[in-house]
């Protein structure tokens, strides 16, 4: 076997019903697997449903709560795949030196979420299963005032090389967005487009890629057996010069 084969497996999306974490939901039950979405927002979980259809499952979760994640993981055991796109929180955005402390320790509220369903959740995980993270092209191309996403990127695309020795033959990945067009970003119409146009006009594709490009990345990190401990950039180039 050189691939996994999406069709039959079970598949847990943290962050599932909404963006990245519902594209990834809905290109895993296309491809014939079970899939349980999480997340915190009733309404998403509500968006969810009625997108997935009929046989899905959405639950509310925090991926903060370890005690009600080993709950969750008990319950849905086995599993094949295990994906993560909760950012955990807000996150802390400006110019470091200006940026509150507590402000900025909140936004390691994503890797601490990613630890925690990482740690509880590989017990339960098939022995040929995978697990995906998201990091961000910040990570490695910081502009001013993403300190903190690059800070947290950075320990979350290293924690996924440290752990993936350790829990082999166990796959995990992690996929790097750049900037992408998600519920995410609060502001609608022209001033959106003109904030995404302005964000990606130096990058090689200049556009902002959509939920859908990055739940492909996902897939390929989840389908391709010979990946391992590797990060998949989906980030229109945004880390050329």
């Amino acid at each position: 076997r050189y691939a996994m084969d999406i069709a039959g497996n079970k598949a847990l999306v943290f962050g599932g019903t909404s963006g990245i974490g519902l594209a990834a939901a809905n290109r895993l039950q296309d491809g014939g697997a079970t899939v349980v979405v999480f997340g915190r927002s009733d309404s998403n979980i509500a968006t969810a449903l009625t997108t997935l259809g009929n046989g899905a499952r959405a639950i509310s979760a925090d991926v903060l709560d370890r005690d009600a994640l080993t709950e969750i993981f008990e319950a849905e055991a086995p599993f094949d795949i295990l994906v993560n796109t909760a950012t955990g929180g807000d996150r802390a955005m400006g110019p470091f030196l200006e940026m509150d402390l507590d402000g900025f320790q909140g936004s390691f509220r994503k890797l601490w979420g990613y630890t925690n369903t990482v740690h509880l959740g590989t017990r339960h995980l098939s022995e040929d299963g995978c697990i995906v993270l998201v990091s961000g092209a910040p990570a490695r191309k910081a502009r001013p005032g993403n300190t903190s996403l690059s800070t947290v990127g950075n320990a979350v695309e290293g924690f996924v090389r440290a752990v993936a020795p350790e829990i082999a033959p166990r796959r995990i990945n992690v996929v790097s967005p750049g900037i992408i067009d998600t519920p995410m970003f609060p502001v609608r119409g022209e001033v959106r487009d003109e904030f995404l146009g302005k964000a990606t006009a130096g990058n090689l594709i200049k556009r902002a890629g959509t939920a859908d490009e990055v739940a492909h990345g996902i897939l390929f990190a989840i389908e391709n057996d010979f990946v391992t401990g590797t990060t998949v950039d989906v980030d229109g180039g945004m880390l050329l010069p």
